[in-house]
This record gives C-alpha cells, structure tokens and sequence, in this order.
C-alpha cells in the first residue's frame, strides 16, 4: 500500500512542470536586450508567470543573468547579493548624459594628454571601499519614482552617494581613445558611473561604451545559455514531463 502511494506521488510529480517547483537558469543576454525582455521570454517557453531575475543589466550590456523559477524566486536576493564581475570598454574625451551609449557623446577634453601610468593609477583610485553616485538615469527610486523618468523630463535629480566595494580594476588593454578593463565588485555598483567618474578623474571626460558581466558570485558566463538554447532546453524539459 506504502510502496503504491510513494509511485503514484513520484509519478505526479514528473508529470508536474518543473520550472514551477522551481529551477535556476543561467542565460546569457543579448544586446539590447532588456532584463525583463528575457523574464518574459522565457516566462512564455515554460508556461508559468512565476519567474523573476536576479539582477537587472542594461540594454546595452550582455553576459549573465540569473533567472529564477516557481518556489526558487525566493532565493533572488541571495543571488542578487553576490559579488559580481565584468568586462567593458571605456572611451576617453567626451561624456554622455546616460553614461553610455543610450545617449549621444559629447566631446570634452583631448585625451592625448593621458598617459598609461596616469590610467592605471585611476584604476588605483577607484579599488577599495568608494562613494559611488548612481546615474542619473538609473532604475533607483526617488521619492517613489524611478529616477530615470524625472531625468528623461528634464528634471535634475540630485542622489545620495552609495557606498560600494570595487575588489579589483585591471586595465586589460588601452589603445586610446579606448580602454579595455576588468573590474570585480560588490552588488549595487554602477559600472556606467565608475566610467564617467574614472573619465572626470582623468580631467577628460569618460563614458562606457560596451560592458558584459562575466560572474555572478560562484555563477560564470561560459555556463550560460543563449535564449535559443534556453528554449529548446525548456521545450524538451516539459515534452519529458508529459511523457
């Protein structure tokens, strides 16, 4: 009787979809991309509305996003906590309102005066325990609404510096205007902020023109999976299910 009843529990629970007891999916984003582009995407192949993201990442920027399922979306801010890392390219001499490329450069300074050492010794700068102010064009809320919408108005929004932990900024390449990087830190940093203030270090101007975030905590990029895969992964986990 005991032994019946365990195989009709076993068999009830291959039939059920998995993604609603819960899963963790690693998803490589594309370009211009939003975060929640990919919650819905996915959301639609598993057939549940119970999916969240540990981790918003701009439209512009690619790499690793965590997605969480069914009973596993409790875990999003345990993910969303651990330290993360990325890979990006900044661009010397101009600044953007946004900065990044969601809006257009405008020259400032010449950057022909900057040298290699005076580079490295602003990734210097910004290693450590910082004072970071996020953009003005960012997802924080002020006063009840998110900051982006009162800048996209015109209005000058005025935020408190936040308090940041940048492990490790490595200058992987420089070949100005560009500089190539790598930077190991703490939830919460701006890296389009770290950009525009290691620019302004500089007394040139700086802005961020590509990003990709390679780790979150013990998660890497390279066990990711595009959204296609992720579909057909999907497709074939609940055509098993149905078996």
């Amino acid at each position: 009787m005991l032994s019946d009843l365990m195989k009709h529990k076993s068999l009830f629970l291959s039939k059920q979809n998995i993604y609603e007891l819960g899963q963790v999916l690693l998803i490589n984003k594309p370009y211009q991309w939003t975060s929640f582009d990919v919650v819905l995407k996915l959301r639609q192949a598993m057939k549940i509305k119970k999916v969240g993201h540990a981790g918003t990442l701009d439209p512009l920027a690619t790499g690793l996003l965590i997605l969480c399922t069914g009973s596993y979306t409790k875990r999003i801010n345990e993910y969303v906590s651990r330290e993360k890392e990325y890979s990006g390219t900044l661009v010397l001499g101009a600044v953007t309102p946004t900065y990044d490329l969601e809006s257009e450069p405008i020259p400032m300074k010449s950057f022909h005066g900057v040298t290699n050492e005076q580079i490295v010794e602003a990734s210097n700068h910004f290693t450590g325990e910082l004072n970071q102010v996020p953009p003005s064009h960012s997802a924080v809320k002020l006063g009840g609404r998110r900051v982006y919408e009162l800048a996209r108005k015109g209005v000058e929004v005025n935020l408190a510096p936040r308090k940041i932990i940048i492990r490790n900024f490595v200058i992987e390449k420089i070949s100005l205007p560009e500089i190539q990087f790598r930077v190991v830190c703490s939830t919460g940093t701006y890296i389009r902020s770290l950009a525009n203030d290691f620019g302004a270090f500089l007394g040139c101007g700086g802005y961020l023109s590509s990003l990709c975030r390679t780790r979150i905590g013990e998660f890497k990029l390279e066990d990711a999976l595009t959204i296609e895969a992720a579909i057909e992964q999907i497709k074939k986990n609940l055509s098993f299910g149905k078996a």
